[in-house]
């Protein structure tokens, strides 16, 4: 049975139908005790009525037996010290004389029969009561307490409908705005009025909604950014081409052919940051598990691979001394979004700093947090661009940074991984080298934040 409603009904109509059945049962013991011990009673006080009201006869001197009135409840009989039954109400009954005095139940006539023996000095007296009669009187008694329940039964089932309907009817609620919606529509479900049962489930929905409409921003951020980006790259490209195709003579080739090569490893650039772009915002997207990172060794494979484009600009790029705290603390996250974010911000130094200047990576210990700051010699950011610089697409302008070519992706990138990882990238006044420094602030994680 898979419909809830069905199953709660269906158990609470058993449950009923049990109460009504256990509450009979009970009725009829409770009865039959009641019984038992009231017609004990009377048995008691007929037998004592009868003692002194028999004659006291000779043993041999008993005369015919005597018939007693029959009675539809009580069987009495008299026996005499010697064995001898001298009286009895009901002929043909057959009781045993009882040589153990009180009371007993005992087979007589095809029926049992509650027999109460009393002895006198001269004479053995005996009450019998059919058990048939104790029983008949429970039943009635039983019906009397089980009848009205089982009237009311069909009252409690309706209850039970309606109270089942009404918990549900928030469930019902919450279905029906989920079937109504667009496919597009990724609002939370209103869950208000659902059971404490219910509610969790409605939660890790609503979460599941908001992960999955995170993914479909930054689908459609992608696909607008590189829609945006790649149009002029593939223009000028389409006319680097043409001039390639136009020209008179080996220079001018030589030359169309060098604005080519530089076109295409402009847009290769482009591509590259966008697609980290969005593997970033997928990653955010799916809530994908953290990890420790050792942060000193990234920055030494960064400071490694960005080597290469230093050296052909014979600019000083260095990894700091670390001290032992620094180098074996672990930051939680994702290993290759920070190797993006170190990348970004070395490239970014490196791109505006005039040939012959210094670039210093920096990782440091401070309470609770690893500092990672990239230093460079060039002409920095001024205060008022420094937070627009971290916007997509926005590249402020610098007096005395060298003409280098960019899509203004690098620092939203590395603001972007810095916020999935709790922090926050500061731009600021490189203190030594008086260019521009790019600080971010991560929280230590395992070991290393004690």
């Amino acid at each position: 049975m898979k419909s809830l409603r069905a199953r709660l009904l269906l158990s609470l109509l058993a449950a009923i139908a049990l109460g009504v059945l256990v509450q009979a049962g009970l009725s009829y013991r409770a009865a039959l005790a009641e019984a038992d011990a009231i017609f004990d009673y009377h048995m008691q006080q007929m037998a004592q009525a009868l003692r002194p009201g028999l004659p006291a006869l000779p043993p041999g001197d008993y005369g015919p037996l005597v018939q007693g009135q029959e009675s539809p409840e009580f069987v009495v009989q008299v026996w005499s010290a010697d064995g001898v039954r001298i009286y009895e109400s009901n002929g043909g009954l057959a009781l045993p004389q009882r040589a153990v005095l009180g009371f007993a139940n005992v087979r007589a006539g095809g029926s049992t029969y509650r027999v109460l023996s009393v002895q006198t000095p001269l004479q053995v007296i005996q009450v019998a009561q059919d058990m048939a009669v104790r029983r008949a009187m429970a039943r009635t008694l039983a019906l009397r307490t089980a009848v009205p329940i089982a009237l009311m039964a069909p009252l409690l089932a309706l209850a039970a409908w309606w109270a089942v309907g009404r918990s549900l009817a928030p469930v019902e609620r919450v279905r029906r705005q989920v079937a109504q919606r667009r496919a597009d529509d990724l609002a939370p479900v209103d869950g208000a009025g659902l059971p404490a049962e219910v509610r969790p489930l409605v939660d890790e929905l609503n979460l599941l909604l908001a992960r999955v409409e995170q993914a479909f921003q930054a689908q459609q951020h992608f696909v607008a950014d590189a829609a945006h980006e790649l149009r002029s790259p593939l223009a000028a490209l389409k006319l680097q081409a043409q001039a390639l195709q136009r020209a008179p003579d080996a220079a001018a080739r030589e030359y169309a052919t060098e604005r080519l090569s530089a076109g295409i490893d402009r847009a290769t650039r482009l591509v590259e940051q966008l697609l980290a772009l969005a593997r970033h915002e997928a990653q955010a997207a799916a809530g994908a598990p953290v990890q420790s990172v050792a942060l000193a060794e990234l920055a030494r494979q960064a400071v490694a691979d960005a080597a290469p484009a230093a050296q052909a600009r014979a600019i000083d790029l260095g990894l700091a001394p670390l001290d032992a705290q620094a180098e074996h603390a672990t930051v939680p996250g994702h290993a290759q979004a920070l190797a993006i974010l170190l990348r970004n911000l070395i490239d970014n130094a490196i791109k505006y700093t005039s040939e012959g200047g210094t670039v210093d990576v920096q990782v440091l210990r401070a309470p609770g947090h690893l500092v990672l700051a990239v230093d460079d010699s060039g002409p920095g950011i001024p205060p008022a661009e420094r937070e627009r610089v971290l916007q997509r697409f926005h590249r402020a302008p610098a007096e005395g940074a060298p003409q280098a070519e960019g899509s203004g992706l690098g620092l939203a990138i590395a603001e972007a991984i810095a916020r999935l990882h709790g922090a926050r990238l500061a731009l600021g006044t490189a203190p030594r080298l008086g260019g521009l420094r790019a600080e971010v602030h991560l929280p230590l994680g395992g070991e290393g934040a004690a």
